[in-house]
């Protein structure tokens, strides 16, 4: 079994930074309600703007950024969240670079977290729609920004010397969706119902909320299993990596 132990303790600020709006309510909803329900600040961070997104070709593309913030907004407060960070890259072009893993600096300098949340670098090739590239090149630059960059005071030397940001050395980092490598299960039976009604926000990215639904506790009921919780449980998996 793995680690099922309580993550709370020594715990003030949570970054979680993924790709698109929707990607922390898939990942790992229910435990960043758990975490605000103890007290935890948890920030978000989403790159892009979703724009790729959605299944009505009547809503112009121009419109569907606007539309997704203001989704995520009303998701992020079902958990507990309001401080979101919208970095606006475009969905569905996001590749790693300086630029990016700058931009995602900047922002754990600003808020100074904890622990970062995000997803995976690496391809699922169990199930393949875990594998955005978009997720993929978030996840990546995320990690470089966590080691070496935010620590760094002479990486992206504008954000010290123009914009007056101290290095900040992140102490854990959590991956989400890594199957085989969870080291880390997050009991989230009393918040999966929250993680459900942030998932319902994003109206404009589902068609079929039964099924979705009928998915989304699987996935929960399965990771409960994995790691050795009773009957009726729900948990989230995570790599944990010691960062600091």
């Amino acid at each position: 079994m793995a680690d099922a132990a309580p993550d709370l303790e020594g715990i003030s600020r949570v970054l979680v930074v993924v790709a698109h709006p929707d990607d922390c309510d898939f990942g790992c909803a229910a435990t960043t309600a758990r975490w605000t329900d103890a007290g935890i600040e948890v920030s978000y961070c989403i790159v892009t703007d979703g724009q790729a997104g959605g299944f009505d070709r009547s809503v112009p593309r121009e419109s569907m950024g606007a539309i997704r913030r203001t989704e995520q907004t009303a998701a992020g407060a079902e958990v507990g969240v309001t401080d979101i960070t919208f970095l606006g890259y475009t969905d569905g072009e996001l590749t790693v670079t300086h630029a990016l893993r700058r931009d995602i600096t900047r922002v754990i300098r600003l808020k100074r977290p904890d622990r970062v949340v995000t997803q995976s670098p690496e391809r699922n090739w169990a199930r393949i729609g875990a594998s955005h590239p978009d997720h993929m090149a978030a996840a990546e630059a995320t990690i470089c920004a966590v080691y070496p960059d935010s620590r760094n005071p002479f990486a992206h030397r504008e954000l010290l010397e123009s914009e007056g940001l101290e290095p900040h050395t992140v102490r854990e980092l959590w991956i989400m969706g890594v199957q085989e490598r969870v080291n880390h299960w997050s009991d989230v039976t009393a918040t999966a119902d929250r993680k459900l009604a942030a998932l319902r926000c994003h109206r404009s990215q589902i068609t079929d909320w039964g099924a979705l639904e009928e998915r989304v506790r699987g996935w929960l009921r399965a990771g409960a299993q994995a790691a050795g919780l009773g009957e009726g449980s729900s948990a989230e998996g995570f790599q944990r990596v010691v960062t600091a």
